[in-house]
């Protein structure tokens, strides 16, 4: 004859069922665990797996294996699966400390046309090299597998990132000058606005160069969009190009002016030409700065020989360190020159 089920004596203290009351309200945890914090709370509450279960909607017997977990391990460790046995790994801890390895070098260096490794190709050198190099394991190894054990250790050899090379030993120095030139723009700001001078002793440049902007024409009108039917401008994929050309540009620290050039060519003679437009912008007596990098143009003999040429004081350079150039404020302007202006841009020469 079938007996009663007995009601379990669940003991929990104070601080537990304070951490159930959290779980069990929670809209982050998982749902497992909130369901499960809630049987425990309501078994507390009413002591029979048929009316916890009723009341949350759930078999009995689920209420019944979750109290008695947490007789046996704790109310908290309740709420977690128990671990399984499942099936022994195949693959050797060994098999993938080779795999990770090989990932770690290039594709092109174990013969491949490829520069770097692509999972399949990966999963398909490891088959046919593995068992040769003592890893019988990875005879069948499929690329879902390989995508595995590189998560696993957070590799990614498919992808590559970008740095810079610090090859300027004198970056520090370099960097504390250019600076130091913001530092000055900072100061004449301050005692222009209190002295309420129109005009500076000095000029301050942040000047560079972008080079090939392309002149792009269409071979067809632009179709405008049309409410309801086409939500954006229509172009044909057709194109005619027209060259590149080069903007030089400065940006006038001190009252935000921006004088530019388009050329074909950004060399020498280019700068010079960009030099002269600066010399007759300010008057003879007004010292002109410019932040700078080093391009060849900026150091070159023809650029030094016309500097010689000028009065004393009129010009003066700061450079730059290498690898540098995001110090130049003048590239946010070509960043947002490229991002609003040049962006989807055509024109007709």
């Amino acid at each position: 004859m079938a007996r009663w089920r007995q009601a379990i004596e669940l003991a929990m203290s104070d601080e537990e069922i304070a951490k159930l009351m959290a779980i069990s309200r929670s809209r982050t945890e998982p749902a497992s665990r909130v369901q499960r914090a809630q049987m425990l709370l309501a078994y507390r509450e009413e002591p029979s797996f048929f009316a916890v279960g009723k009341r949350l909607g759930i078999h009995h017997q689920v209420v019944q294996r979750c109290v008695e977990r947490a007789v046996a391990y704790g109310p908290l460790a309740a709420l977690d699966d128990r671990p399984r046995p499942g099936k022994e790994p195949t693959i050797t801890p060994e098999a993938k400390a080779w795999l990770v390895s090989l990932a770690c070098d290039k594709a092109k260096e174990h013969g491949y046309p490829h520069e770097l490794w692509t999972t399949r190709l990966l999963a398909r050198h490891a088959r046919e090299h593995g068992p040769a190099a003592g890893h019988e394991c990875l005879a069948n190894l499929v690329q879902g597998t390989v995508c595995k054990i590189l998560g696993q250790e957070d590799i990614k050899p498919h992808k590559v990132r970008y740095y810079l090379e610090r090859r300027d030993a004198d970056f520090e120095p370099k960097m504390a000058e250019v600076l130091c030139v913001y530092r000055e723009v900072q100061v004449l700001k301050k005692a222009a606005a209190k002295s309420k001078q129109s005009h500076m002793p000095v000029a301050i440049i942040s000047y560079d160069e972008k080079p090939g902007i392309q002149a792009i024409a269409t071979t067809a009108p632009d179709l405008p969009p049309v409410p309801g039917t086409y939500a954006t401008f229509a172009r044909d994929h057709e194109y005619k190009r027209h060259g590149t050309l080069s903007l030089l540009a400065g940006i006038d620290l001190l009252t935000g002016k921006v004088h530019a050039l388009v050329r074909d060519r950004h060399r020498s003679r280019e700068f010079i030409e960009f030099l002269k437009l600066l010399d007759t912008a300010y008057p003879a007596r007004t010292a002109i700065k410019l932040i700078l990098d080093n391009h060849s143009a900026h150091i070159s003999r023809e650029t030094r020989a016309w500097l010689a040429a000028q009065p004393a004081g009129r010009f003066e350079f700061t450079f730059t360190p290498k690898h540098g150039s995001w110090l130049n404020l003048v590239e946010g302007f070509f960043s947002k020159f490229a991002r609003s202006v040049l962006r989807h841009i055509r024109v007709t020469s």
